[in-house]
């Protein structure tokens, strides 16, 4: 399997396929790049070069005890880009991937970079704080910690069956394939990982790494997200861009790139050639 090692000794697994503008993927908690299949298979076939890695402690990477914090995630993303010297690069991250790139784009620079997107993201900051009050109340990450320490493998069934995928709306019909998908990803990678994580992408405040970052950003966000609510999200995080586009989805859920693959596709195509 193609690995690099990090400077703090972490293997750290990536796919690479593909020739052509760079294309590089940052999962959502807890999953691993194989949750970008969809966006994969469709810009690899649109003659992209589409590079996705697994964050440290997920999916095939290293299940290390220590390092799993946003500094430590856009650091392994770097070292990815540069390994691959990956240059006029398109960033695309989902949830805590979204924080990645953003993240990555303010602490490394952009001379790699061309453009970013960030799909149902967590930043500017998801937790409540006096200067952030429409964010989620601590105690519900506390929860969300709990339930990995108590019940892992329930848990990572339980939320992509409801929330995570919208499955709990009147009317929605859930994919099993889906949601075995999501448990299968979530159950790859380490429950340590995946505890800290938690706070990684609740507690880190991005506000500041948003006012940095200078090249073209598209903001996509559903208003139908129960993960990461809209309202203390995507408006926010383009507010505080130089270049930011705000796209909002009616109705659409938090996973929204596997279960609107089409439309988020096509977006992100128009997007990058624009």
């Amino acid at each position: 399997m193609p690995t690099i090692t990090t400077k703090d000794g972490v293997d750290i697994f990536y796919k690479d396929w593909g020739s052509g503008q760079p294309i590089v993927f940052s999962h959502g908690w807890p999953l691993s790049s194989d949750d970008w299949d969809a966006q994969m298979l469709f810009f690899v076939g649109h003659g992209f070069r589409v590079v996705a890695h697994d964050r440290r402690g997920h999916g095939r990477s290293a299940q290390v005890a220590d390092g799993h914090d946003m500094d430590h995630y856009a650091d392994d993303l770097a070292a990815v880009t540069a390994h691959l010297d990956l240059k006029n690069a398109v960033h695309v991250g989902h949830s805590t991937g979204g924080g990645e790139v953003v993240h990555y784009i303010a602490r490394h620079g952009e001379s790699r970079v061309a453009k970013a997107a960030i799909i149902a993201a967590v930043p500017p900051l998801m937790v409540q704080t006096a200067a952030n009050p429409g964010g989620l109340p601590k105690s519900v990450f506390d929860g969300l910690q709990a339930q990995v320490a108590a019940n892992r493998s329930q848990f990572y069934r339980d939320l992509p069956a409801g929330p995570f995928y919208g499955y709990n709306r009147p009317g929605a019909k859930p994919s099993e394939a889906v949601i075995q998908n999501w448990w299968r990803q979530g159950m790859m990678g380490g429950a340590k990982a995946h505890y800290d994580g938690i706070v990684a992408f609740s507690q880190t405040d991005f506000t500041e790494d948003l006012k940095k970052i200078n090249v073209p950003v598209l903001v996509m966000h559903g208003d139908d997200d129960q993960i990461v609510p809209y309202a203390d999200s995507g408006p926010l995080s383009a507010k505080l861009l130089k270049n930011g586009t705000l796209k909002t989805y009616k109705g659409f859920p938090h996973g929204m790139p596997t279960t609107e693959a089409e439309t988020i596709n096509a977006d992100l195509l128009a997007f990058i050639k624009g």
